[in-house]
């Protein structure tokens, strides 16, 4: 707000969002040697906070209950998973 004037609209932090994903995904790279990042292992605990930072605010001004829809989703895949496929 204090840079621009105004705070970000949803979509907005959602562009944001997709550019930390962007950093993120370079950081974990570096991780396996594919790309050369300097400090790339105290970067990388500060580009998965800003990414959980977007997702938590996206999900406040969608009014999604983060913690509710996450277990029901870790329900469902731990049911999921107990399951044989049956293909």
């Amino acid at each position: 707000k204090q840079m621009y004037g105004k705070s970000w609209t949803r979509e907005e932090i959602m562009l944001g969002f997709v550019g930390d994903v962007g950093d993120l995904s370079k950081l974990l790279q570096a991780k396996e040697g594919i790309r050369k990042i300097e400090n790339a292992d105290q970067k990388l605990g500060h580009e998965l906070s800003d990414c959980l930072w977007s997702l938590l605010i996206l999900s406040e001004e969608y009014d999604i209950d983060l913690e509710t829809e996450f277990l029901k989703t870790m329900e469902k895949l731990e049911i999921k998973l107990k399951c044989p496929n049956p293909r």
